[in-house]
């Protein structure tokens, strides 16, 4: 009996260790990170209390909406299964969200980007609403770096160009004109620039790349950076967007569309509740997003009637609409998809449809 009973405790002992190893390789699992992020449908958001124009009427019998999609660290294994398992989920990895961006590089990136829409569709909406609009030009964003650029680990994503070789500018085209008129692959050039509101200087090697156009690639030269104008605005009137933590350029269109809505007299909701997605240019071109699916489903759980999507231009590499459109089939949804290719055309489109009785 007693042989039987050691080795009892023996066969419990080992077991309890067991149990305690798995529980432990359980809890250190959640703490393991995976290269990965989970998108789902976010929500659709009611712009009036997002936007106030000085003297303009925020009173609409519907909505315009502007859509998100909702984004998330796969922080462990069980966030990921969870990303392939839920309904209307997508997983796609680390490197494609971001490249090789760094969490601060990409949130200043994001930040940019809202900001750098926010501008633009202030620009579009008081143009549209024969409003009065200065543009200054104030440097050049640092957005992402190409293949073979020699600036990386100098500078870094969100930096703000101002000069080469004492050589001042205030747009992209003006310090890409510069390079290529005045210095060759090989050469080395000293920049100005500035990063979180201090003036810094880097001497940089100029290289050739090749950049893909739609007629095919060119062969340039310069510092192998992907660049955007950074801007400031005068207005008559101020405008004030509070988008929270909303990121991203994808809400141009309908901030421009709300702008536009206060300051002229008629509302061009007409009880409709309008949806959309699609980033904007201060002349009022709209441009294509990333997922569209998702906005859709996000649209439609908050009511949408219509939905604007970017129109299709290019059949190589536009996809917007036909994925509204194709998301909407598959769900049997009673929603309209109109696409646009301008501001003009979705505010044309408003005024041609009838009241909501």
């Amino acid at each position: 009996m007693g042989q039987k009973h050691k080795e009892s405790s023996r066969f419990f002992g080992k077991s309890n260790i067991r149990g305690a190893v798995i529980t432990a390789l359980i809890a250190i699992s959640f703490f393991i990170p995976t290269p990965y992020y989970i998108y789902q449908p976010g929500s659709a958001e009611e712009l009036a209390p997002m936007v106030t124009v000085e003297g303009g009427d925020k009173m609409e019998k519907g909505a315009l909406m502007l859509t998100t999609v909702a984004s998330v660290k796969a922080n462990n294994i069980y966030y990921l299964g969870y990303g392939y398992l839920a309904p209307h989920t997508e997983v796609k990895k680390e490197t494609e969200v971001r490249g090789e961006m760094s969490d601060e590089e990409y949130s200043r990136l994001l930040d940019h980007m809202m900001e750098s829409s926010q501008h633009n569709a202030i620009v579009a909406g008081l143009t549209a609403a024969n409003e009065k609009v200065q543009v200054k030009y104030e440097g050049v964003f640092l957005r992402s770096f190409l293949t073979g650029s020699k600036a990386k680990g100098t500078l870094q994503i969100g930096d703000i160009l101002h000069a080469i070789d004492g050589h001042e500018f205030h747009k992209v085209e003006e310090m890409s004109d510069f390079i290529q008129k005045n210095k060759k692959a090989g050469d080395k050039v000293e920049v100005r620039f500035t990063r979180d509101g201090k003036e810094r200087k880097e001497t940089l090697e100029v290289v050739s790349f090749t950049v893909n156009t739609k007629t095919g690639p060119v062969e340039r030269i310069g510092l192998g950076l992907q660049l955007e104008n950074e801007t400031r605005i005068e207005t008559e009137r101020k405008v004030k967007i509070d988008a929270a933590d909303i990121g991203g350029p994808s809400a141009g269109l309908m901030f421009s569309l709300e702008i536009y809505n206060q300051l002229i007299p008629e509302d061009i909701t007409k009880g409709h509740r309008i949806a959309g997605t699609g980033t904007i240019s201060m002349e009022g071109a709209v441009g294509q997003i990333g997922g569209i699916r998702h906005k859709i489903v996000a649209a439609n759980d908050e009511g949408a009637e219509i939905f604007f999507a970017p129109a299709d231009l290019d059949p190589e590499y536009d996809t917007n609409a036909f994925e509204a459109a194709d998301e909407v089939k598959k769900l049997e949804l009673k929603m309209k998809v109109v696409p646009v290719a301008t501001l003009q055309e979705a505010i044309d489109y408003l005024k041609g449809i009838e009241p909501k009785s």
